[in-house]
């Protein structure tokens, strides 16, 4: 069976009556190597980060080249006569020597917002755009008068290539089109002004040349099919205001370099298609001249890409469809490793652990990709540091940072989540002889402590963090503020660690055999079960703690699958005894000492999702519902209830204002997954409950199509309603794991 058709959002001019209302959906595409573009839907910038082309310098470094092309369309006043042939026309010849004919109408087709003597501006040419629409590539459609144009806008996947393709229908006397290209070349989330711009530049028949001082070893080329390229006047696109950016309480202006326009000639009565490139070159590297055809073939490529994301996941449904073209956004090639990584979100994000190991069965798995998989457990296998998965790789080529506590743990659900999807031979091979090894050295961190105080106590649970550390997924630090300590034994971190200790169980009985039983610290031959009464962490082996916490009863033993199963059980009743909240039906979010932690967090719904879990089934249930009526709010979960003095309930405002919501009543779109898994189980898949999970995903489809950067999934939304979507407005974790719920809990039971 294949699909009929393409995933395709349509919008038309009710969509964009107003530019207020225009700019609130925004769009987004990826190269596949780390660049990106983006804008609104009716091509207006609202932030810092948008534009046609940022692209990514090794080995992920992003920078804003191009950032868009401004449209205007002059109609002649008179159609002029002679030759038919474009070359020789009249008004061909008048444009190259730099006169304009008289015009009898202009149609501005820039939308754009701007700063013009302390007032807001507006350029509305909006008012033309009849329809816009997004299938993987960017499709803009305006009428003029007696001119249509196609606006198509692709990213040419595996390069730094933005491609323009433009149709033209001039049903009316003789006209031109005029292009101002603006470009830049600065860090994707900074600004620049005209003092900024430093550029080498090379004008060459239809090719121009920018070298940044900065990067003289760098190039960006813009190139067009056809056109009289003139000097533009200013020179600079001062003060573009960026409405997000005002929203979050700075001046949210920026500057752009157009030294050149554009001048293409428009026949009467003709039909016409012009091609442009913006591509980053090396400096010292020769090009060639570009046809008409060819923005329109990187399109057509664009499209067949696409196309077989849908074949190779092979799902045929609609909304997993559309997940599935989401996820793609977010999967990278890494020029450190030379794997595939994950970008976490866009447009700022790099790649983090944590957030690639939760994202990694719905955007890997889910869709087929399974060499992919592969190569994102290789790329974090490699930077394994005392146990750790990388929390980050920073931007500039730094080296990673390993600021947390849970990165390492998701790393063994991705690993068993590979294998459930592909349990033959070759994975398990791919395991044993790649990755199992790295498991076993986390585990060993873990039980004997590693940085940032994560070490395992003798009730077998995990402690992590001290003093200023930020090592859970809830990370807010300013300066010496932590917005959320969560030191001690989170909730998540101890339902990961006992998921982690029953995947290893199961892989050392695979890879290792089943002949080795610790009893009391001691190591005898045994085939049978192993009994844990009685059975301590000190007997297993315990800490030794970076924070000068005496080491006790240190094992020298090899751990096997019974020991997995004695300490695993161990932390299963340590986990039940402290972590029970009996009075509120549900679980502490962390639990420090005699103190447990008051705040009513949705961190617990992963003792209930995992593949693993130590709850009773009574217990669980009651998680869910708790969970369901407090902290879900349609396309997410409250980071906190809103009935706690420390609950904000809106994300918005500056740096600070912002911080103190972003984990206290923020809502997050990747913990929607969790939860529904939970929901699932607990109402064990009946055919009522696939139905409520239908419903509860309706605020996720509306979204899809909505406020926020179409077809995909937000960052963060508003704990307070209408529910704003907030932050990155793609995020990878949000997108993977609905898709990975759906395929897991909702579809295979429709």
């Amino acid at each position: 069976m294949e699909n009929k058709k393409m995933i395709n959002y349509q919008y038309e001019k009710e969509a964009f009556s107003t530019f207020k209302n225009g700019i609130r959906r925004e769009w987004a595409l990826t190269n596949g190597i780390g660049g990106y573009a983006g804008s609104s839907l009716i091509g207006a910038h609202n932030r810092t980060h948008q534009g046609y082309l940022i692209a990514s310098l090794p080995p992920i470094e992003r920078y804003l080249v191009f950032s868009k092309i401004n449209e205007s369309l002059s109609v002649f006043a008179a159609e002029s006569t002679g030759s038919s042939d474009e070359k020789f026309h009249p008004i061909t010849d008048t444009l190259k020597k730099g006169s304009v004919p008289a015009v009898s109408a202009v149609y501005n087709l820039e939308t754009s917002q701007h700063k013009k003597n302390g007032e807001t501006c507006y350029t509305q040419g909006q008012e033309y755009l009849v329809s816009f629409s997004y299938d993987g590539s960017v499709h803009y459609t305006y009428q003029a008068g007696d001119i249509t144009l196609k606006k198509h806008i692709c990213l040419k996947h595996g390069a730094n290539v933005c491609a323009i393709a433009y149709e033209i229908e001039n049903n009316g006397p003789d006209a031109s089109l005029t292009l101002v290209p603006l470009f830049n070349f600065r860090e994707h989330s900074a600004s620049s002004r005209p003092e900024d711009f430093h550029f080498r530049t090379s004008l060459i028949d239809n090719s121009l040349c920018l070298i940044p001082e900065s990067h003289p070893d760098t190039a960006i080329l813009f190139q067009t099919s056809e056109g009289i390229f003139s000097d533009h006047t200013p020179m600079f696109d001062i003060d573009m205001q960026l409405q997000t950016e005002v929203d979050l309480e700075t001046d949210g202006l920026d500057c752009h370099y157009c030294p050149h326009e554009v001048t293409v000639f428009l026949p009467a009565k003709s039909h016409k298609q012009i091609s442009v490139l913006c591509s980053v070159i090396a400096a010292d590297e020769t090009f060639t001249d570009i046809t008409a055809d060819t923005a329109f073939d990187i399109l057509k490529e664009r499209e067949k890409y696409t196309k077989s994301l849908y074949e190779t996941a092979g799902i045929h449904d609609d909304f997993a469809d559309r997940l599935v073209l989401a996820a793609d956004q977010f999967l990278c090639d890494r020029a450190s490793t030379g794997y595939k990584t994950v970008l976490a979100g866009l447009p700022w994000f790099t790649d983090w652990g944590r957030d690639t190991m939760i994202a990694f069965t719905g955007l890997t798995l889910c869709t087929g990709r399974r060499k992919d998989a592969e190569e994102i457990l290789l790329t974090f296998s490699k930077y394994i540091r005392h146990g750790i998965v990388p929390n980050m790789f920073p931007d500039d080529n730094a080296a990673p940072l390993y600021n947390t506590a849970d990165a390492s743990l998701w790393y063994f659900y991705a690993v068993w989540q590979y294998l459930q999807y592909y349990p033959d031979t070759a994975a398990n091979a791919f395991v044993q002889e790649n990755i199992y090894p790295h498991l076993k050295e986390i585990i060993s961190a873990y039980k004997n402590g590693t940085d940032f105080s994560i070490y395992m106590e003798e009730d077998g649970l995990i402690h992590a963090g001290s003093g200023l550390d930020q090592i859970t997924w809830m990370d807010v630090r300013v300066g010496d503020w932590v917005a959320t300590p969560r030191h001690g034994k989170p909730v998540e971190i101890n339902a990961l660690w006992y998921n982690a200790l029953k995947v290893m169980e199961e892989l050392a009985r695979r890879y290792e055999g089943d002949d080795v039983l610790v009893t009391g610290g001691s190591a005898t031959s045994s085939s049978s079960e192993v009994s844990v009464t009685g059975v301590s962490a000190t007997g297993l082996g315990s800490h030794v703690s970076v924070t000068g916490v005496s080491a006790t009863g240190l094992g020298s033993h090899v751990m096997t699958s019974h020991n997995y199963a004695a300490l695993a059980e161990l932390v299963k009743a340590s986990f039940c005894r402290k972590f029970w909240w009996e009075e509120k039906g549900c679980l502490y979010d962390v639990v420090d000492g005699d103190e447990p932690d008051d705040h009513l967090r949705p961190n617990q719904i992963y003792a209930v999702s995992l593949p693993f879990t130590m709850l009773s089934k009574e217990q669980e249930a009651k998680i869910v519902a708790f969970v369901k009526k407090y902290l879900y709010i349609g396309c997410g979960l409250r980071s906190l209830t809103s009935d706690h003095a420390d609950y904000h309930g809106i994300y918005c405002g500056s740096l600070p204002k912002r911080d103190a919501a972003y984990h206290q009543g923020t809502a997050w779109g990747f913990l929607l997954g969790g939860f529904l898994s939970a929901y699932a189980k607990v109402h064990d898949h009946s055919l009522e409950c696939t139905k409520e999970l239908l419903s509860l995903l309706g605020p996720v489809r509306h979204h899809l199509t909505d406020n926020g950067c179409i077809g995909s999934i937000s960052e963060i939304f508003d704990g307070d309603a209408p529910h704003n979507p907030r932050g990155c407005y793609a995020q990878a974790w949000s997108v993977g794991e609905t898709l990975r719920a759906y395929m897991q809990d909702v579809l295979p039971y429709m």
